[in-house]
Formats: C-alpha cells, sequence, structure tokens
C-alpha cells in the first residue's frame, strides 16, 4: 500500500466523521493514540507497538487528510532532495528538519 492509497482509503472509511469533528478533535485523537504508543513502546509487546504505530499513523493521515495536505507531496517536497538543512541524503548538519 502506498500513502496515496492509505490517505484515500481513511478518507473513503471515515471522511464524514473526520471532517465532522474537525481538526481540534481529530489532533486530541492523535496525541491520545502517542500516549498508547509511548506506553507499548516502554512495556508492549511487538504486536501491540505494530498496532500502536499503525493507529498513530492512520491518526496522522486523518489530520492530513481534513487539512487538504497530500502527504505524498509533502514529504517529496520537505525530504526528497535530501535533508532540509544541509541537502545531502546522509545528514552531515546539526540541525533539526
Amino acid at each position: 500500500m502506498t500513502l496515496d492509497d492509505l490517505q484515500a482509503l481513511i478518507d473513503r472509511m471515515y471522511s464524514d466523521k473526520d471532517r465532522a469533528r474537525g481538526t481540534p478533535g481529530t489532533f486530541l485523537w492523535l496525541i491520545e493514540e502517542i500516549g498508547e504508543l509511548a506506553a507499548a513502546l516502554a512495556e508492549g509487546t511487538h504486536e501491540q507497538k505494530e498496532a500502536e504505530f499503525a493507529d498513530v499513523f492512520a491518526w496522522l493521515v486523518t489530520l492530513a487528510n481534513i487539512n487538504d495536505v497530500n502527504l505524498t507531496k509533502a514529504l517529496e517536497a520537505k525530504y526528497g532532495q535530501g535533508c532540509p538543512g544541509c541537502g545531502l541524503h546522509v545528514c552531515t548538519c546539526n540541525s533539526k528538519p
């Protein structure tokens, strides 16, 4: 599954609910899932970690969808040519991208 496929799938499954909830409510759901990921990373099984990574990613995609952000384009624009700081594919700078 490509990132574009995932964005389309999430949009098909949840777009009505997501747009009704809006950005602030969706952001809170994302933060809750990040907390669950933190707990899984600290003491969860591998399967729990996988599930929580998937949930965090799905909520991030949801947030992008309701804000009309194409993640493939955004990632290519920011990271497609290398590190945003030094421009290299193996970063040598001290800046945080």
